[in-house]
Parts: structure tokens; sequence; C-alpha cells
């Protein structure tokens, strides 16, 4: 499988059967893989609103999985368990180890830090975004600032937007809402760290506020592709397709070039039963993008409209 990075484009599309299984189909690369909880939803919205409306590109897929936060100590990252994308070459995983022994080598706070930013960026450069998080998290906590709490709220949602169980979303999903609490207690108007605090919600105990969330964003930002994508699939999950439909029209209002917005368009108006209407948006979604996993999809879905 080829390692991806942030121009990645790999799609997450929805099936004609949505209803019947109650969730999402990915399509990673031309892989499909069926999705059946509220928090796989959550983390998959979570993914393509960050590529596709603003926001830090979020990478991988979901049958590629992210491996947690590592402490400072650790080393091993490259085991047997280590998933696909994450896996380094022995040129990377030198300089990693090079790294982690100047940070514990440390002489004081201030030259720990430094190396943790380091750190970060080179787990960031094979995808470890859990360990990316923690160091970003020792840099924050060292030098404290709404930037750099975000910072390592960011590399936690990437991590937590393809976690692959149970376990991994409760804990990269709970640092990403207790560090984006960090950035809003500073920045109350950052609709960006909102938004991404509404998602990490959703796949939480408490999914009435990842909405109320996403609500606060969109009244202070009606235009907010982020938060108009997200509404839209917490929409479909709850098979609220009408309601749907005018998420996502207004989605592509914004920005007609939003592939996923094009695509769910056409999905949720099919629902609807405005045939044409679907087949104008998965067309326009086919044409905005050169993925063969995707122009097979539309293909599919138009197919079912005859």
């Amino acid at each position: 499988m080829t390692t991806t990075r942030s121009a990645s484009h790999q799609l997450i599309v929805l099936a004609g059967a949505l209803a019947l299984v109650g969730g999402l189909l990915v399509l990673p690369k031309g892989i499909v893989k069926p999705k059946e909880s509220r928090s796989e939803l959550s983390r998959d919205a979570a993914k393509t609103a960050n590529r596709d409306g603003g926001g830090a590109a979020t990478n991988g897929s979901k049958t590629e999985t992210s491996s947690g936060p590592v402490p400072a100590n650790a080393t091993e990252n490259n085991g047997p368990n280590a998933a696909p994308h994450t896996s380094a070459t022995p040129a990377q995983r030198q300089e990693l180890a090079r790294l982690l022994a100047q940070y514990r080598a440390a002489p004081d706070a201030a030259a720990r830090a430094a190396v943790a930013t380091t750190l970060a960026r080179r787990y960031e450069s094979v995808e470890r975004f859990d360990s990316a998080g923690y160091y970003l998290e020792q840099t924050a906590l060292a030098n404290p600032s709404a930037q750099n709490w975000q910072r390592a709220a960011d590399a936690y949602f990437q991590a937590f937007s393809f976690a692959a169980t149970d376990e991994r979303v409760k804990l990269l999903g709970g640092k990403s809402r207790e560090l984006y609490a960090k950035v809003l207690k500073e920045e109350p108007g950052n609709l960006n760290a909102k938004t991404n605090l509404g998602m990490a919600y959703m796949a939480s105990d408490n999914p009435v506020q990842g909405v109320t969330l996403l609500r606060e964003v969109l009244e202070a930002d009606p235009r907010n592709e982020k938060a108009l994508y997200n509404m839209g699939i917490l929409a479909v999950q709850s098979n609220q397709f009408d309601k749907a439909v005018k998420r996502f029209q207004d989605l592509v209002k914004v920005n007609p070039k939003n592939v996923n917005g094009q695509f769910y368009l056409g999905v949720t108006l099919a629902r609807t039963g405005d045939k044409q209407g679907a087949k104008a948006a998965f067309l326009a979604a086919k044409s905005l993008s050169n993925d063969p996993a995707l122009a097979a999809s539309v293909d599919e879905e138009i197919a079912k409209l005859k």
C-alpha cells in the first residue's frame, strides 16, 4: 500500500443501502469497508471535512490505523503490529531514536521542548499523529499558548479520525477534547477548534454537546464548510435526509468544488426521490476528481436511479 501524505485524496462515500446498514462506506484507494457505528461515522466525517473544508489535512484511510500516544521513553514504532502507513524507513527510525535519546538527555525544560517540537515533526512525517500529539503537548506544556495547544490538539484529532478500536477512540477523542478546550479558553472565536471539538464529542458519551458546538459554529459563520459538512453527515446518520439535503446544498453553494459535498448531495437527493437532482450532483462530483474509485461509485449510484 502506498504511503499517503497531505495531498492524498481518499474519498468517503455513502452506499445506496445506507439506511439498511445504518452507517457509511469508506472508499480508500478502491477498498470498500462498511461502517456501522456512530463513532466510525464521526471519525470519517472529521477526516473528510478536515481535508475538504479547511483546516489541517488528514491523511491515511480507515484501513490504516494509528497506534496511540507514545511516552517519551518509547522507541518501538515499527514492530509487527505497526500499521502500514506508520512504517518508517531505517533512516527515519534511526533519526527518531537519535531524537528520543536527545529528548531524554535534554538539560532543562526549554531544551526538551525544542527537541519535542522536532520529534513531533518527524513523527508527522511518518504519519504517527498520536506520537506527534504527545510531543506537541509537551511543547505546549512548556510554552502554553493557543497556537501550541492547537497544534497538539490537531495531531491528536488526526489520530482520532482513523482510530481503529473503541479504546483508541476514547483515548484520542478525549485528548482532542481536552486540548481543544484549552484552545477555546484562550480563543473562544476559534471556529476550526470548535468544529473539531464538536466532532470529537460526537464519538463520546455526550454527542448532544457536539451538535451544540457545530450549531454555534454555523451561527457564527453560516458558510463554514467543515460545520456544514459534518452537520450533513450527522443528519444522514439519523436518517434525516431532508435536513441532510439542505446542509449539502448549502455546502456546495459555498464551494461547488467540494467533491464529498457533491457526492453526498447526490446520495441524499436520491433518498428523497429527486433522481434528476441526484444525477446532476453525482456527475458534478465525478467531474471534480480523477479518482477511479469515486468514478466507479458514481456510476453505480447513477445506475440505481434508473
